[in-house]
């Protein structure tokens, strides 16, 4: 697989199964095999969640920001391996030590940023750090498992 970086949304789309309103990658920019991914997540007032949370204050849901940090490391583990085989799916596995400091609001760009810490019998473990304008806003160790499906 030949990598071209930027990766943007349409060419993310056909290494993960999110969509809208769930595919919260926008772009990677940068990629190192079996290392670390970065990608951006650009946050808008558009987003379905920012109705209800909290229509006079709107932030971010901190388990979507999870959720995109889990995002990126299935991104990285895919890329890793040449691409997605369309039978299996990388599923968000665990968590541990997650820090949630800072709120993030719209017009934010959240720059992800996930490194394979670990990878055994199709289970990666990353460290996964969440940042908006060089302040963390999340981090935390995210497991990700590679399991088959049947379409």
């Amino acid at each position: 697989m030949d990598i071209q970086l930027p990766i943007e949304t349409k060419d993310i789309q056909k290494l993960i199964p999110h969509r809208y309103p769930f595919l919260l990658l926008d772009r990677i920019t940068s990629f190192e095999s079996m290392k670390s991914l970065t990608a951006i997540k650009n946050v808008t007032m558009s987003e379905p969640h920012f109705q209800g949370h909290f229509p006079d204050f709107p932030v971010m849901p901190g388990v979507l920001i999870i959720e995109a940090l889990a995002q990126a490391c299935g991104t990285l583990a895919i890329l890793s391996e040449g691409g997605r085989n369309p039978e299996e799916i990388y599923f968000f596995a665990g968590i541990d030590n997650a820090r949630f400091k800072r709120q993030v609001v719209p017009g934010d760009q959240l720059l992800l940023k996930v490194e394979l810490m670990a990878n055994k019998r199709g289970i990666g473990k990353f460290k996964a750090v969440a940042t908006v304008e060089g302040q963390v806003a999340v981090e935390a160790e995210i497991m990700c498992a590679k399991r088959a499906v049947e379409l």
